[in-house]
């Protein structure tokens, strides 16, 4: 029986994706989880083999959970589910040790093939996702200047674009608001944006919240 743990804080999303894998997986069982705390629970209680993920999440992100995943369970296989274009998030997520990256935009036939590729030992990459991979590797790759902030960094910046005080910020994420302050400080340096208004057409501008 393979089990398979559905990450996604949009239970119509979750119901969704079960509904297309059951029909083609019939040997699958299925878990889920709204949020990081609701997916640490799930996979600290049973044995999975696969989790789909969104990024997505309230409190710390999918991509938090990403990183706390290939900490404690190397070798559980990953596909990142979202909602964000590859050209934004694909890399990022690929690099933290996802086997592969679907859009939410993707057909039912591409999901499944995903998971079946991922399930047999392979990596799900499309055409684009591999050309960017293949330039990565020969250094010609041009990265947008968001592409160089650290996850927490970039966390920071889409949840100040979505109108997020830093205390809200640090409660959220279980941090001191001078941490919130350090790493908005650092990604405003990195990108050369001094206010929240031009944090967030930033954001708007490269896609990188919803």
């Amino acid at each position: 029986m393979t089990r398979i743990l559905l990450v996604d804080d949009h239970e119509i999303a979750r119901r969704g994706i079960e509904n297309v894998l059951a029909s083609a997986l019939p040997e699958a069982s299925f878990g889920e989880a709204a949020s990081y705390a609701e997916a640490l629970s799930q996979l600290q209680e049973g044995r999975w083999h696969l989790v789909l993920l969104d990024l997505n999440l309230p409190g710390r992100g999918g991509l938090d959970l990403l990183s706390e995943v290939r900490r404690l369970w190397p070798r559980l296989l990953v596909i990142v589910v979202s909602a964000y274009s590859e050209e934004e998030f694909a890399l990022r997520c690929l690099r933290l040790g996802a086997q592969g990256y679907v859009t939410k935009t993707a057909g039912s036939k591409e999901l499944v093939a995903a998971v079946r590729k991922v399930l047999g030992g392979g990596k799900y990459v499309t055409q684009l996702l591999a050309e960017r991979l293949a330039a990565a590797a020969g250094g010609d790759l041009t990265q947008a200047s968001h592409e160089l902030l650290s996850n927490r960094e970039l966390q920071v910046l889409r949840l100040i674009a979505v109108g997020r005080s830093l205390k809200e910020i640090a409660d959220e994420l279980c941090l001191s608001e001078r941490t919130i302050a350090t790493y908005r400080a650092r990604l405003g340096t990195k990108l050369g944006l001094s206010s929240n208004v031009e944090i967030a057409r930033y954001a708007m501008q490269h896609k990188l919240v919803e």
